[in-house]
């Protein structure tokens, strides 16, 4: 299917959305939100692909996140976005296969969001990202001021979300915001080695553990081990929980069936 505000392209097991209104620094507006809903719905139900790539097209901007001039021209009661939130993934917190952002230029508001709701952010080193929505009479509430304040100590944290202080890349990688900080034209080689490796582990093993790791937040430690997990279920009942230990024993790459 042909979408008019992003790309939706997949290789193997590997899913690549492109956020692709480079006129618009990649901002995006409720026909995006939309389309990306869409998209996201897709990666979640696909059976075959395992592994997720956001990123934004050309080289300046992954996502300036909402488009203000839409916003002016149309009035803040017609910015809507769907049930999944800012860019069809902000709120979309049962999704348990992995998605890594790939950072090109500027994360701004719900991009730097969006990038948040990853699991793995690689970024540019040219990036800059933060919450500016003070500036202009919003705030971050696609989840910004959420999880940026889990991810970083709370000073740090309120010190972007009370300012709108950009971050560089570097920046971003001190306060483990960011994994890895590469040079653009190694960006989208550097986010395909981590897809690689993740697709190199069990896939049901992956999003048990990403369940559990997100479940179990905010948990008693305790209270998170007793927990009874979905995805964690799923992974036991499964023949790759059987050919797993079998290829270690046989000296072989495993051949995983999610299943």
């Amino acid at each position: 299917m042909a979408y008019e505000f992003a790309t939706y392209e997949k290789q193997g097991r590997i899913a690549i959305v492109t956020l692709n209104r480079p006129e618009r620094m990649n901002a995006l507006h409720p026909p995006a939100h939309f389309e990306l809903h869409e998209i996201w719905n897709d990666f979640e139900r696909d059976p075959e692909v395992w592994v997720g790539i956001l990123t934004g097209a050309g080289d300046k901007a992954f996502s300036a996140g909402n488009d203000l001039k839409y916003t002016a021209e149309h009035g803040r009661n017609m910015v809507r976005s769907a049930e999944s939130g800012f860019g069809g993934i902000t709120n979309r917190t049962t999704c348990w296969k992995p998605i890594i952002a790939a950072v090109n230029g500027y994360a701004l508001g719900g991009g730097f969001e969006m990038a948040l709701a990853c699991d793995i952010i690689i970024a540019a080193d040219h990036a800059r990202l933060g919450l500016p929505e003070v500036r202009v009479g919003l705030m971050a509430g696609a989840g910004g001021v959420h999880r940026l304040s889990r991810m970083i100590p709370h000073k740090i944290a309120m010190g972007h979300i009370l300012t709108g202080r950009h971050m560089t890349a570097q920046e971003a990688h001190r306060w483990a915001i960011v994994n890895e900080v590469v040079p653009l034209a190694e960006l989208m080689p550097t986010v395909f080695t981590w897809a690689n490796e993740i697709l190199a582990c069990a896939p049901l093993s992956v999003r048990a553990s990403k369940q559990a790791a997100l479940m179990g937040l905010g948990h008693p430690l305790d209270i998170a081990l007793s927990m009874n997990y979905t995805e964690v279920l799923r992974m036991q009942r499964s023949e790759d929980t059987v050919e797993g230990p079998r290829a270690f024993a046989e000296k072989r790459q495993p051949n995983w069936q999610a299943r």
